[in-house]
C-alpha cells in the first residue's frame, strides 16, 4: 500500500496538533503545592501565668559562657523547664531521668513541633559548682541560665519557687502542659508519647542499590 505525499504531510500536521493539545492540558493540570510555614505564636487570649493552659513567663539570663539565653528562643519546640542546683541531692538523683529522656526524644518527630529541649534554671551561688554539676551529670544542652543568687534569685520568682527540683513542660506556642511530679521520673517520657507523630515516612527504593544487592 503506498502512501501520498500529502497524506503524510496531513498525518504529520495531526500528529503535531495533537502532541501540542495534550501538553497543554498537562500543563494545566500541574498544581503547586505551597507549604504554609507553622506559626508558633502564643494566641493573645492565653494569659500568663504557672498553670496547666498558662503562657509561661519569659526567662531570660546568661549561660555559664556569660552568653545570654532566651526561653523564647526555644519557640517551636517541646521544652522541658527544669528548676535545680548542684547543691540539690533530690535534682541530681532525677537528672538521670532527665538525660535520659534528652537523649530519646531530641531526634524524634513530635506532632505540631520540631523537637524537645531541655532548658535548665539554676539556683546555684558558686558558679564552678554549677559548671562542675552540669558536666558530672551530662547535661549536655546549651540551654542553662542562671543568676547565681540562690533563693534569692529573680529568675525563680517569676515562677514562685519555693522548691527544688521543679519543672515545667511547655509546648511549641510557649504554652504549659505539664508540671510538677506529673512529669517527673518516666512520666516525662510517657507525656511527650502523646506528641510524638508516630507516621510512618516510606522512604522511596533505590533501584541502584536494590540491583548490586541482586
Amino acid at each position: 500500500m503506498k502512501i501520498s505525499k500529502k497524506y503524510f504531510l496531513f498525518i504529520s500536521v495531526l500528529a503535531i496538533c495533537v502532541a501540542a493539545i495534550s501538553c497543554k492540558t498537562k500543563k494545566a493540570e500541574t498544581k503547586t503545592v505551597v507549604v504554609a510555614e507553622e506559626n508558633y505564636e502564643t494566641p493573645a487570649n492565653i494569659k500568663e501565668g504557672l498553670n496547666i493552659g498558662n503562657k509561661a513567663p519569659e526567662l531570660s539570663f546568661t549561660n555559664p559562657k556569660d552568653s545570654v539565653i532566651n526561653l523564647s528562643s526555644l519557640r517551636g519546640n517541646y521544652v522541658l523547664i527544669d528548676f535545680w542546683a548542684s547543691w540539690c541531692r533530690p535534682c541530681r538523683y532525677e537528672n538521670p531521668n532527665v538525660v535520659r529522656a534528652y537523649r530519646k526524644y531530641k531526634s524524634e518527630r513530635f506532632l505540631n513541633g520540631k523537637g524537645f529541649k531541655v532548658f535548665n534554671v539554676s539556683l546555684d551561688q558558686d558558679k564552678k559548682e554549677w559548671i562542675k554539676a552540669i558536666e558530672k551529670d551530662s547535661l549536655n544542652w546549651p540551654y542553662h541560665i542562671s543568676d547565681l543568687k540562690g533563693w534569692n534569685t529573680e529568675l525563680g520568682k517569676k515562677y514562685n519557687i519555693t522548691l527544688i527540683p521543679t519543672s515545667w513542660l511547655i509546648d511549641p506556642r510557649g504554652i504549659i502542659i505539664g508540671h510538677g511530679e506529673e512529669i517527673r521520673g518516666t512520666k516525662l517520657e510517657k507525656t511527650l508519647d502523646r506528641y510524638v507523630d508516630t507516621t510512618k515516612i516510606i522512604e522511596p527504593v533505590n533501584k541502584e542499590k536494590k540491583k548490586k544487592k541482586s
